[in-house]
């Protein structure tokens, strides 16, 4: 048995390595005496979310129920707030951590126009025990996340502030997340203190994605995952902490990875793969894998890993038994789909008993939760979407087609679209957004844009200014670049090893408008790309792309600073690179309204610049292209 030295703690406490903090009654400090605590068996409930993503109002789904496709209103933060309160309520034991793994940041207007405020508003309805960040809280750096972090600490009705962990992060000091050597806004990990008994959150945040696909200060120090993760488990143990909770922004599938190469932990709480866990064939949703994932850790101890899917959709509820060693006897849980009326079939609002019918029918689905929303938090949230509504009902123009996304072609990102419709050419709303800012950018030959810079899909129908803002969710701008035809290849095959590396970013594949190739993943990094063609915006014809000629090429500026895996893009200074300070989400609705009849559609397959693709695997798919 391990136990608990209090002067240790105490030590801990004066250097400022740990806090004991949460929004209800969990923390507390003991007498400073040289007597150890000893361990008892516990049973926990967690209450997690993860990658909300500004998502704070509702969407819907159709469901089938009763033998009938029926659309109902699904997730939002105030339905959240809601579940996790029920929640709670109904543990006997009030043993309860309420844990948020990342990714609250960036994604609707709400953060467009609130920077971070809005998200920190609702999430201090639910007040979180522990806030782990993810890769896209450093979207507006270093001080964009200071900012946010400074709104979700602000007084507010918890008892506490929710502390935000990253063992792995270590700001400089003198940066904004670090001001001094006393005050940082990061923490390790804290220890909370449940039912009488310690439990060691420790926050992990993905390394090479933040570096590469966000946008940390050069000084913010990223540190490996798993090594990292041991070496806080090692030094929670020696303080006599034996049960211990990974919040971890790393990939569903990483963590299990994990899993298996640490000793000491107990259960990881995930996010960042935007992972749907549990079963839900009764309607429909593909599941990643079970909920709980029970895996071993190096001792072949039990580990139990979850996640919570993504856009505030989904709350996991997870149950654990431990024993008196601190050690993980059983766990088990639900995934809650939230849900709520209104019902409609066939765009028909449902009363009376047809209502009570679809209650009925989803009663009995396993993993379907009927939640209305918690009218607090609407009323707080209702103070922001006044502001949002005006602005994102401004219609500018149509799409005359489905445009779907997908990031590398045939992944299966879209909802709107099947894998094998992407293939061999990716994404239609990618190819759109490069040739809308090839077009807003005058003076450009060539547009790149990286697939994960694109955030959603396209149905046919009305665009308003919120399907381009949600659609271009980040603070971008179009940066003008001149590079010769050899830097561009390099470029893209940069940007496709990056998206097939292990851990790298499936969001760094590339869409270009003027440019067009051939991608086969057989082969090594340096000869994927061929059949590089080039054609300018006044040529009729398709002609190689010069390997010694200078290209002027329009990106985002994200990207243009070697972000994404672009690394070629950072040889490009001076003169040779110019901010054209056009805000890259306001350039595709200017695209949209310079349209004639202000109206878009799916470009011709011979525009795609995927033409022929060649999976890992060695299936070849042949263009679509006459």
């Amino acid at each position: 048995m391990r136990l608990f030295k209090q002067r240790a703690l105490w030590a801990i406490l004066l250097t400022g390595s740990l806090t004991l903090s949460g929004c209800n009654d969990s923390s507390s400090s003991s007498d400073d005496s040289d007597s150890p605590s000893a361990s008892q068996p516990m049973d926990l409930t967690i209450l997690h979310v993860n990658d909300h993503h500004s998502h704070l109002e509702a969407d819907s789904i159709g469901l089938a129920v009763n033998g009938q496709d029926v659309d109902m209103a699904l997730g939002g933060f105030p339905r959240v707030v809601a579940a996790i309160n029920e929640l709670e309520s109904t543990v006997s034991s009030g043993n309860v951590l309420k844990l948020h793994s990342g990714d609250a940041m960036t994604g609707t207007l709400y953060y467009t126009l609130f920077k971070g405020e809005a998200d920190a508003a609702m999430m201090n309805q639910v007040c979180f025990d522990a806030f782990a960040l993810g890769n896209h809280e450093f979207d507006s750096g270093d001080e964009g996340l200071k900012t946010f972090l400074d709104f979700l600490q602000a007084p507010s009705a918890c008892a506490t502030p929710t502390p935000a962990l990253a063992a792995n992060v270590k700001p400089a000091v003198g940066t904004p997340l670090a001001p001094n050597a006393e005050d940082d806004y990061i923490k390790p990990y804290v220890i909370k203190e449940v039912g009488g008994e310690k439990v060691g959150l420790i926050g992990i945040d993905i390394k090479d994605k933040t570096q590469n696909s966000s946008s940390p200060l050069d000084s913010t120090v990223f540190l490996d995952e798993v090594s990292t993760a041991q070496s806080v488990i090692d030094e929670l143990t020696a303080q006599g902490v034996n049960k211990i909770v990974l919040m971890t922004h790393y990939q569903y599938a990483n963590d299990l990875t994990m899993a298996a190469q640490l000793r000491g932990v107990d259960v990881i709480v995930g996010g960042d793969s935007h992972t749907l866990l549990g079963d839900f064939d009764a309607v429909g949703l593909n599941s990643g894998g079970d909920y709980p994932t029970v895996s071993q850790d190096a001792d072949g101890k039990t580990v139990c890993v979850v996640q919570a899917w993504e856009y505030a959709k989904v709350v996991g509820e997870l149950n654990v038994s431990f024993d008196e060693n601190g050690d993980v006897e059983s766990c088990s849980g639900t995934p809650h789909l939230l849900v709520d009326t209104p019902f409609e079939v066939n765009d028909t609002v449902l009363e009376g008993a047809e209502q009570d019918a679809v209650l009925a029918g989803l009663a009995n689905i396993v993993n379907v939760r009927v939640q209305a929303e918690d009218a607090t938090a609407k009323t707080v949230l209702d103070g922001y979407s006044a502001e949002v509504d005006v602005l994102k009902q401004t219609k500018i123009g149509t799409s005359t087609d489905d445009l779907c996304l997908e990031r590398i072609p045939g992944q299966g990102r879209s909802q709107i679209c099947s894998a094998e419709e992407t293939l061999p050419h990716g994404g239609d709303i990618q190819m759109l957004v490069a040739h809308a800012f090839r077009e807003m950018s005058l003076t450009s030959d060539i547009a790149i844009q990286n697939a994960g810079g694109v955030r959603v899909d396209v149905p046919a129908g009305d665009l308003t200014i919120d399907t381009a803002y949600t659609l271009l969710p980040f603070s971008n701008t179009l940066a003008e670049l001149t590079m010769t035809g050899d830097q561009i290849r390099r470029v893209l095959e940069d940007a496709i090893e990056n998206a097939t590396r292990e851990n790298g970013s499936t969001g760094s594949y590339p869409y270009a408008a003027g440019l067009r190739w051939d991608v086969d993943l057989t082969q090594p990094f340096g000869s994927r790309v061929s059949n590089l063609e080039f054609k300018g915006k006044q040529d009729a014809e398709w002609t190689a792309l010069n390997m010694a000629q200078r290209y002027t090429v329009v990106t985002n500026d994200y990207i243009a600073g070697g972000k994404d895996g672009y690394t070629t893009f950072e040889e490009v200074t001076g003169a040779d690179y110019v901010d054209t300070f056009l805000d890259y989400a306001q350039s595709f609705v200017d695209y949209v309204e310079t349209q004639p009849d202000q109206t878009v559609s799916k470009l011709p397959y011979s525009e795609y610049s995927t033409q022929n693709f060649t999976t890992a695997d060695g299936v070849f798919y042949g263009t679509k292209a006459p």
